[in-house]
């Protein structure tokens, strides 16, 4: 109940504003730090495997890969806005797309050099959660692919 009144609110606070860019931020907030035993009584088990553990879903299997209604994208730990759904895209990759964030300060970018390969980590500015990688392939304006895992993301949906 209290995820979805603090979700219910910062639609409330993003609808307000006009059409939001990349380059645009949101007002300065505080970094949410909480021990493990608190983050896994707050998400799923599979939830916190992959934000908490930089886990990753099946591709094709995330709730969110399809999807197709309008509203804003918020991470699942903390509600904080990542992505609008009007920069979602298809890249057929099995994974929700968008090429660009939300805002200028939603994620943060880390280098990444697990698993034998280099990739751009893209996590939570608010909470460090692993939310994916981001990948130069996506379509214009930015040429980025933002590869984010469904169990990452809740949905906030536009009012009318």
């Amino acid at each position: 109940m209290k995820l979805l009144v603090t979700l219910s609110a910062i639609f409330t606070i993003l609808s307000c504003s006009a059409q939001n860019s990349a380059q645009d931020a949101l007002p300065p907030f505080q970094k949410v730090s909480k021990s493990s035993s608190e983050w896994k009584k707050e998400l799923t088990p599979f939830q916190f495997q992959v934000l908490r553990n930089k886990g990753t879903e099946r591709a094709f299997t995330g709730e969110f890969n399809d999807f197709k209604k309008n509203g804003m994208f918020v991470c699942a730990a903390c509600a904080h806005p990542l992505f609008s759904s009007s920069t979602k895209y298809d890249s057929r990759s099995g994974w929700p797309s968008y090429y660009q964030p939300a805002y200028s300060n939603s994620v943060e970018v880390i280098r990444d050099t697990s698993h034998g390969m280099i990739r751009e980590e893209v996590v939570c500015a608010k909470c460090d959660g692993h939310l994916g990688h981001v990948f130069e392939d996506g379509p214009k304006p930015t040429g980025l692919r933002y590869c984010i895992n469904s169990a990452s993301l809740s949905f906030v949906k536009k009012d009318k």
